[in-house]
Order: C-alpha cells, then structure tokens, then sequence
C-alpha cells in the first residue's frame, strides 16, 4: 500500500537500491495506480517530472515526451515494445521511468528515458478480485485478477487478468471496445530455477481522430469536441498478441543466470482517416486533410531474446555485482497496399472547423493514389557489461559499456537501407555520507535506430545522445519519504518532426539539447497520509542545428534556435491521500474511509517545431474519495474519482505540427465498486 519504492531493476538490471543508483529513476506503484483509477498509462506518467503526453491520430495509442524528447517506445518487464500501441493497465503491477538515455542496456532506447511496464506475477496465496467501474461519456470497464497455486506443492502458480472497455469520448462521434487478457504460469523447479510462460491477448476498435489545429498562434478557438475526421469514414482496429518464456537458475549463491524470449505480433484490423494537416485558413476558416485508407493485412512482427548473467565477486576490499548480457531483436514490419498522398502532397480534402459539413467532396477510393506496399526489416544485436562496486567510504561506482550492431532493410525492393555500430559508454558514481542521503553524478551516451521514414521511404539518420546528470536523494521520516532532485543536460542528435511536405512521414532535425532541474517526491508523511509529486524547471530547450537545403545549393538555418515543441518550461504535479485510521467523527468511525486530492500544470508550451503557435498554459485539479468494508471474507471498496474538478479548457500537447492539437479532458467522472476475495 505504500507510495514508496525502494528498489527498481530498470535503471541496472540488477535489484539495486534506488539510493545507490546514479541515475533518476521513479516508480509508480500499485497503489498510486489504484488511488487514481489509472486505466490510461497518460494518469499514471502524470507523477513523475520530466514526462508530458505526445498525441496521436489514432485512440489506440500511447505517446510520451521525457525530458523534451519524444519517446516512442515502452518496456514490458524490460523487453522492448518499439511501437505506441496503447497499454492496458489492468495488469501493470507499476511503472518504472529511467530518465535519461539507456541504450547500454535497452538498445534501441528513445535518449529522453525509458518507461518500463513491471506487470503482476503469480503468487503462492490465492487471491481474487472483480472491479466494475462506469463513469463519464458511457465509460464501462470490467477488470478481473486471479492468482494462487496450481498445485498442492505451490511449485506452480498462476495469474489471469483481463479487462473490457466499452467508451465514448468528450470528442465528437469517437468510442473505443477494447478486449485483454493476460495468463502466466510459474513452475518453481527447485529452489533455484523457475520457469515462466505468459500470454497476452489485446484487441482494440476505435475511431481515428485528427484531433484540432491551430489558427494564427493558438489553438484554433472551436469546442474541444470538435471532430475533423469523417465519422462514416473514419475507423482503426487492430489486435495484439504476445508470447514470452523466461527462466532463472542460480548458479551458486554469488551468480545467476537469467534468460527471456518472446514474440510479439500486430495484426491492422483496417484504418482509415481523413485528418487536418494544416493550420487553418483565416480567411475562409478551412483546414486541409489528407485521406489514408489502409486494409485489413498490416502486420508488425518482433521476436526478442535477452541473455544476462550477474554474479558478485570481491577483489579485497572492493565487492563487485558483475552484468553480463547479449540481447537480439529482429523485426518486421509489412504494409499492403494503401491509398494515401502522391507525390505533389496529399490531397486536399478541406472541411470548415468552425461548421464542418461531413461527407461533402470525399473521393472514392479508387480515386486515391496508391502508396504501394512497403515492407521493412530489422535486425540488432547488443553486447553489454557492468560493473557495480562498493568503494570504501560508502562510494557506489558504476560503469558499463555496450557494442551494437544493427541492420534495417527494405523487404519489397529487397536492398539495404542501413548499417550502423556503436560503442557506448556510461559512468555514474554515488556518494552516500548518511543512510538517508545520496549524491551522485553520472554520464551516459545513446543510440537508436529511427523508427520512422522520410518522404523517400528512407529511414532517418541513427538517434545518437549524450546526457550529464547529477543529484540528490534523501529519505526522511524513518524512510518513509523519499525525494531526488536531479540536474540534467541532454543533447540528442537527429531528432524526428513531422515533414511539413507531408505530415504522413518525418525529417530529422541536425540537434536539440534540453537543460533542466526535475524534482520528485514519494512516500508517507503520518501513518495513513501519502503523498506523489513531481516539478520539473526546464528553462532550456531548443533547437541548436537545424541546417535546411534552400534548393539552390546553400544551407539555411532552418529551426536553428526555436524552443523545442511540447517542452514546458514549468510543469508538476502533487497527489495526496489520507486513509483514516481509527478516528471517529460525531460518533461515526471512519476507518476505511480514504480521501485524496491533486494538482496537475504545465506552462505555455511550442505547438511545433517553427514556433508558429503556442499552447497556453493550465492547472487542473483531481480529487478522490473511497470506503472499505467487509462482507463476510470479501473487501468491498466503493470509489469516486473526479477529474479536471472545476472544467477548465487545457491543451495537453501537440505532435510537432500545426494540427493533431490535443485538446484536454474535461471534468469527468468515474466511479467503481471492486470486490476482493
């Protein structure tokens, strides 16, 4: 129940206390996720500074800046996820997030950070729980977990989650049915080996939505709900499926050896969308949209293996936790035949935002260009070593370096469209006077292969990053309360944006560097009083080379100097709960009664790469109520949650260009009766 963690793997691969950690490395756990009735990861991330929401043209995805950075990519028990499918939370146990790039032991890595999903494991006690929860614009979700021993011995276990969403949206004419479910079977062999097999099933239905776009230097000024698509046109589906076994052995009582291998297979169930690609018209009040229209038959293909070995050695007075591992990644990505831009641009399909009128002048499919099928291929292989040594005056050193080697095709035209190989390096040194107190400093380098193209279907030049970080980490009230704060300085080569010839692929930008101050706090005040909260400064944020071909043989410096888009320059968040203890009022014991509150801001932000409109800056509130009793050997727990409690208007975030403006949700609410058992 605690809002504090003490240990995390993600920043090290190796249970590591986060006090003895040279990095920032946050936790959300179990109980925040619950105290916030987190069904979308966006609610939980809200926690931890440095990470604001990226959007999406799609509902079905999941979208993140860390430390100014767009981040791509998620972890699932620190196997690489490259692509924003969004995440059910019904399973997620909690959510790690390293700051700062992680490639020596991730590989392909976004440099901003690295958000890890840890999901829930079989346990030997049998527990059971049956969550319904119903709140605003029609939302339904049923959540069920089961877990306990499959055999007299408990030598083997199991866990079963699942959820069903049926959702409407404060956006015009969007849903979303969502089905999931997630086995996992453990055999404990012997004391020293287990073997884990688990399975997950996702299918997603939704409407595309293309979301706002601006109008001179602000959001175009139209309700929120304003939908842009064509709502008898426009739909995306897909499903999800995900197989991995992994095992354990330990060796001796010093070495372990650990092994995971999995798969992970994306089916498109259809797209098609006609969605805003350009700021809108002054004068008219149009926007122009470009139409995409993809069949059922896209398909992205992962296979995945990670090989780690950690021992502990002492050399005198120096004790040593040695790393060892290899991890391979191979995969593909298939697109039928779509019908989309040609080569001038996309078509132009305007639509007035201030009074749309659908269905007028949408062409018939067979009146759209082709894109023709695309196919591509990616084959990485990474070798890295750590070593993690104890020095003498409570001094925690850690260095590491990693060897990548990593191979991108074309599988329609069958040639070869990259090879790249680096070396990379991080160091990072604690300092721990007091058992409460921790400062460290670190430096770590990147790279990453790009996940996106250019408009000649050619994959962008490799992510490479360096970052030096420092900070503190204290713990107060008996460890109860843990703060860090954490100076960092990131510069990242490469960065992705939205090609204003066309918004359906990328151009990289030649360097952007971020410079900031992040603070985060976790933990218990008083017995029953919690409290998660984060800051993050970031006065520095830019573009810092940019250079543009001006088509006539010379170089112009482009976005050279222009504020990085989505980089807040101020922005936090504070969540608190108080669970009565044994007080009573009036007579009344209010054990089991829990009450919470928050804040979440951001400043005013860039909407795009050019600095041509802004996002204002908000403060929202949230606030929580709950009670727990018994019927009979069954905890109930009724439960409200009120978002955005006064209904203000805030954009949550842009995606780079002058359209895709997400605007944020208004005061909802969502309540819930769950049963455990």
């Amino acid at each position: 129940e605690s809002y504090k963690v003490d240990q995390a793997t993600t920043a090290t691969r190796t249970d590591t206390p986060i006090m003895e950690t040279p990095f920032s490395i946050q936790v959300v756990p179990q109980q925040v996720l619950k105290d916030q009735q987190a069904v979308r990861l966006g609610t939980a991330l809200q926690n931890v500074s440095g990470v604001s929401p990226f959007p999406n043209a799609i509902e079905s995805g999941d979208g993140y800046m860390i430390r100014g950075f767009e981040s791509t990519a998620h972890y699932r028990n620190g196997v690489l996820r490259p692509t924003n499918n969004l995440v059910d939370t019904s399973n997620i146990e909690q959510l790690e997030v390293l700051k700062g790039p992680a490639s020596i032991l991730y590989g392909r890595a976004d440099p901003g950070g690295i958000i890890n999903v840890v999901t829930k494991q079989p346990q030997e006690t049998s527990a059971y729980s049956l969550q319904q929860q119903f709140g605003s614009y029609n939302f339904f979700r049923t959540t069920g977990d089961a877990t306990g021993p499959l055999s007299h011995d408990k030598r083997v276990l199991y866990r079963f989650n699942f959820a069903y969403e049926n959702s409407e949206s404060f956006r015009d004419f969007v849903d979303r049915k969502t089905m999931f479910f997630a086995p996992v079977v453990q055999w404990k062999v012997n004391s020293r080996t287990q073997i884990t097999a688990e399975l997950e099933y996702q299918n997603i239905n939704t409407k595309s939505d293309g979301l706002l776009p601006a109008l001179g230097n602000r959001p175009a000024p139209v309700p929120i709900s304003r939908y842009l698509d064509e709502p008898s046109f426009s739909k995306s589906g897909n499903e999800r499926f995900f197989t991995g076994i992994n095992w354990s052995h330990e060796l001796n009582s010093d070495w372990k050896i650990t092994h995971r291998i999995s798969g992970e297979f994306i089916h498109g169930l259809g797209t098609r969308m006609i969605v805003p690609f350009s700021a809108v018209d002054p004068a008219s009040g149009n926007v122009d949209r470009f139409l995409v229209s993809t069949p059922r038959g896209n398909q992205e293909n992962r296979y995945q293996s990670s090989l780690n070995l950690t021992g502990h050695v002492d050399t005198g007075i120096l004790k040593h936790t040695l790393l060892f591992g290899y991890d391979y990644l191979y995969q593909t990505d298939k697109n039928v035949v779509s019908k989309c831009c040609d080569a001038g641009g996309p078509p132009f399909l305007p639509i007035n935002v201030f009074n749309p009128v659908y269905g007028v002048g949408i062409p018939t499919l067979d009146q759209v260009p082709d894109n023709g099928p695309f196919g591509s291929s990616r084959s990485w292989h990474g070798f890295y070593l750590q070593d993690q040594v104890k020095l003498p005056l409570n001094l925690h050193l850690l260095a590491g370096l990693r060897y990548d080697d990593a191979v991108s095709n074309n599988t329609v035209l069958n040639e070869r469209t990259g090879k790249d190989h680096r070396l990379s390096p991080r160091v990072g040194l604690v300092w721990q006077p007091m058992s409460w107190l921790s400062l460290y400093g670190s430096y770590t380098e990147n790279f990453g292969l790009q996940n996106v193209f250019d408009i000649r279907r050619q994959p962008l030049p490799p992510q490479t990053a360096q970052q030096f970080e420092a900070g503190v980490k204290t713990e107060f009230f008996d460890g109860r309360l843990r703060t860090t704060v954490a100076y960092f300085d990131l510069t990242k080569q490469n960065v992705a944006v939205p090609d204003p010839a066309n918004p359906q692929f990328s151009k990289a930008l030649g360097e952007a560097q971020t410079r900031g101050i992040e603070l985060d706090v976790s933990g218990e005040l008083l017995p029953g009083w919690s409290v998660i909260a984060s800051y993050t400064y970031m006065p520095f944020a830019k573009v810092t080379k940019d250079f543009v071909d001006d088509g006539g043989g010379g170089v112009t410096l482009g976005n050279t100097g222009n504020r990085l888009f989505n980089a807040a320059k101020d922005m936090g968040s504070l969540w608190s709960t108080y669970a009565f203890q044994d007080q009573e009022l009036h007579g009344v014991k209010l054990e089991g009664l829990k009450i919470g509150a928050g804040l979440s801001a951001a400043g005013e932000r860039q909407g795009d790469a050019a600095n041509t409109f802004q996002m204002p800056g908000y403060v929202i509130a949230n606030a929580m109520a709950s009670y727990e009793w018994r019927m009979g050997m069954t905890k109930m727990t009724a439960q409200l949650n009120v978002s955005n409690l006064f209904d203000r208007t805030y954009y949550a975030g842009s995606n780079g260009g002058n359209y895709f403006i997400q605007p944020g949700m208004p005061r909802f609410f969502m309540g819930s009766i769950r049963m455990e058992f």
